[in-house]
C-alpha cells in the first residue's frame, strides 16, 4: 500500500499574488494544485491520496477534483500554522485509515512541485520498500559558501559531496508518524523537513536522484519556469522528439 499525502497549506506570500494562493494558480485552465496530484493519480503503485489544503481553499479543490476525474483523493484535511503542522495533520488521517501501518508507504510531496515524473515516484516506492526510504535530491551545481555573522567566508563547500533535497520524500508510514509525534512530545516544531525530523531521531535516510526540473513554486519567476518546460514538455510530445 502506498500513500501519496500532498500539501498545499501555504498561502504564497512570496508569489505576489493577491487573488489566489500559488497552488491554485493556473496554467492553461488547471491549477498548479491538480498537475501535481494528476501524477500520483496516473501511478499504478499509488493506491490513495491525501491533500491537505487551505481551509478556505476546501471546497474549490473538491470542484477541481471533479472536474479534472481525479478519484484517488480520499480526504482532504485542513493545513496547519506550519509546514511540520500541516504534514502531521495529513499523516494523522493516514495513520487513522491504514490498515498497516507498518506496511503501507507514504510519498511526501509539495503540492507547488508540479514537475514530478511517474518513474521518480515509481522508484521512491522502491526505495523505500529496499532501504526504508527514499530522499529526492539533485547535486549541486553552484558553489556554496559558508559565512559567520558577519558575511565573512568560513568555509567554501566541495560540489561533489553536496547535494539538494527536494520531494518527494518517502517513508514508511510507522517511522515518520514516530517521529512526528516524538517531536511534539519534545516540542520541536521547525524542522526543515520529514528528512531533517527522521534524522533529528536517529533514522539513516537513503536518496535516490530526482529530475532537475521538479522545482518548488515560490516566486513569481519559478511560475514562468514552470510554464516554459511544461510547454516544451507538451510540444515535445507533439512533434514526437
Amino acid at each position: 500500500m502506498a500513500t501519496a499525502l500532498i500539501f498545499a497549506g501555504g498561502t504564497g506570500s512570496r508569489m505576489n499574488s493577491k487573488a489566489k494562493p500559488k497552488q491554485f494558480l493556473e496554467l492553461h485552465g488547471k491549477s498548479i494544485l491538480i498537475y501535481t496530484i494528476e501524477y500520483f493519480e496516473l501511478n499504478e503503485e499509488v493506491d490513495n491520496i491525501v491533500v491537505v489544503c487551505l481551509a478556505d481553499w476546501i471546497d474549490t479543490l473538491k470542484e477541481q477534483l471533479k472536474r479534472n476525474y481525479i478519484t484517488k483523493v480520499k480526504s482532504i484535511v485542513e493545513g496547519g500554522k506550519s509546514g511540520q503542522e500541516s504534514i502531521y495533520n495529513g499523516l494523522k488521517e493516514i495513520y487513522r485509515n491504514s490498515s498497516n501501518p507498518d506496511k503501507e508507504i507514504v510519498l511526501i510531496h509539495d503540492g507547488v512541485r508540479p514537475l514530478i515524473s511517474s518513474q521518480l515516484i515509481t522508484k521512491s516506492i522502491q526505495s523505500v520498500r529496499e532501504f526504508g526510504s527514499a530522499i529526492t535530491v539533485v547535486p549541486v551545481k553552484e558553489s556554496i559558501i559558508s559565512t559567520d555573522d558577519s558575511d565573512k567566508i568560513q568555509k567554501i563547500h566541495k560540489r561533489n559531496n553536496l547535494k539538494m533535497a527536494r520531494a518527494p520524500q518517502s517513508f514508511y508510514l510507522k517511522d515518520i508518524w514516530y517521529v512526528h509525534n516524538e517531536a511534539i512530545k519534545d516540542n520541536k516544531s521547525n524542522m526543515v523537513d520529514s528528512a531533517s525530523l527522521m534524522m533529528e531521531y536517529g533514522y539513516k535516510l537513503h536518496t535516490i536522484d530526482g529530475v532537475e526540473e521538479n522545482i518548488k513554486i515560490t516566486t513569481s519567476f519559478d511560475y514562468y519556469i514552470f510554464r516554459a518546460i511544461y510547454e516544451a514538455r507538451e510540444n515535445s510530445q507533439i512533434l514526437g522528439l
